[in-house]
């Protein structure tokens, strides 16, 4: 696959994070951009993520003294350089022959976690080696012992969280993946699973999504609260859930004790009359009261967006299809520039509205719409 700047010395990164989508798009397959790029139905929850987080004004402080803020934070499992993560995002050697260790060595060189997807196209062991703080990311399976393998692998790796991702009981009805009848191409492996437990989304069909056809024949559709107390039971890392939207869920998690909820929509890729993440996350946060973190997930574009965050109640955010750009554009380099930049902006929103820290700007005031 043709990428642009592969060589860290020939790539000139863009000015903005959203600025990475055209050069991505322009070495991307059609159907690749499609499934990278896409959301669920007509999109609706897709375009609200980005909606609601434009409509959040945070209130500056004045006169507050700050030169030079700190952006560590603490997340699940320890500091980080950003209170933010980078998201799980499966099959990654669709965008670059690198793939997930490009991403990881990123990861590891802007100080902030990794997370490795059930669904990577590299295995959990190799992504590990980068030396990148690298948390789990958990797709409950049909197959139990599998999920227990994967537990057991990813503790023997040295991942440092594992993330349940619990709003995919089926993959929602991704209408640009079923038009273009994708399917993974030979070199994309589901690189976690045993040998041959993908072959179902290799097998391209008209009409239909090959991802969609293997996910439903994988994934365990009734995941339930007793799948996670005995995930909470099983797993010594921190617990992460991702998926919760409705504020009566993340009490219920930190009842079961987990270290963190994230709130998220799944970039719109699931229920498309879901909410926008943004528009539940102060919900979220005020229900739990600090009994377990909080992070935000989907749409965050910018150092101003983590501000909005964390000024909405957020302990941090996930990071993601900004990344799979900056990486089909830019392999290692571009990715390493695309977080290099979030750092500048997010230094830059701190100054700016008066934050030493990315936890003072949790106490900040904002208006919605304004």
């Amino acid at each position: 696959m043709p990428a642009m700047g592969d060589a860290a010395d020939g790539f000139v990164p863009p000015a903005s994070l959203a600025e990475f989508a055209a050069p991505a798009r322009a070495v991307l397959p059609a159907d690749v951009w499609d499934f990278v790029d896409g959301g669920s139905g007509t999109e609706t929850a897709l375009a609200a993520n980005r909606a609601a987080l434009d409509r959040v004004a945070v209130l500056p402080r004045m006169l507050a003294g700050v030169e030079d803020p700190s952006t560590e934070a603490t997340l699940p499992g320890g500091r980080a350089a950003l209170p933010v993560a980078v998201a799980p995002m499966a099959y990654q050697r669709l965008l670059h022959p690198d793939g997930e260790p490009a991403l990881a060595a990123a990861a590891r060189a802007a100080g902030v976690p990794y997370v490795a997807s059930t669904l990577s196209s590299t295995s959990i062991e190799e992504i590990a080696a980068t030396g990148a703080t690298v948390w789990f990311q958990l797709y409950w399976l049909r197959d139990r012992a599998l999920v227990a393998d994967l537990l057991d692998r990813a503790e023997a790796a040295g991942c440092a969280a594992v993330m349940v991702t619990v709003d995919v009981p089926v993959l929602g009805r991704r209408l640009r993946d079923a038009r273009n009848g994708f399917a993974l191409p030979p070199h994309v492996t589901a690189a976690n699973l045993p040998g041959g437990r993908d072959d179902l989304a290799h097998q391209g069909t008209p009409g239909v999504s090959a991802v969609a056809v293997h996910t439903g024949a994988v994934f365990a559709p009734a995941l339930s609260w007793a799948d996670l107390e005995w995930l909470r039971q099983r797993t010594r890392v921190p617990l992460l859930v991702k998926g919760i939207l409705d504020p009566r869920d993340a009490v219920r998690a930190a009842d079961t004790g987990v270290d963190a909820v994230v709130v998220s929509n799944h970039g719109g890729r699931q229920l498309d009359a879901a909410p926008a993440s943004a528009s539940m996350l102060p919900e979220v946060a005020g229900a739990v009261d600090g009994r377990c973190a909080v992070l935000l997930d989907s749409g965050i574009r910018s150092g101003v967006d983590v501000l909005r965050a964390l000024a909405l109640g957020a302990d941090g955010v996930l990071l993601g299809r900004p990344l799979l750009w900056a990486l089909a554009a830019g392999g290692r380099a571009g990715a390493e520039a695309a977080l290099a930049l979030l750092a500048a902006e997010l230094r830059d929103a701190l100054i700016l509205s008066g934050c030493p820290d990315p936890a003072s700007a949790r106490r900040l005031r904002t208006r919605i719409g304004g």
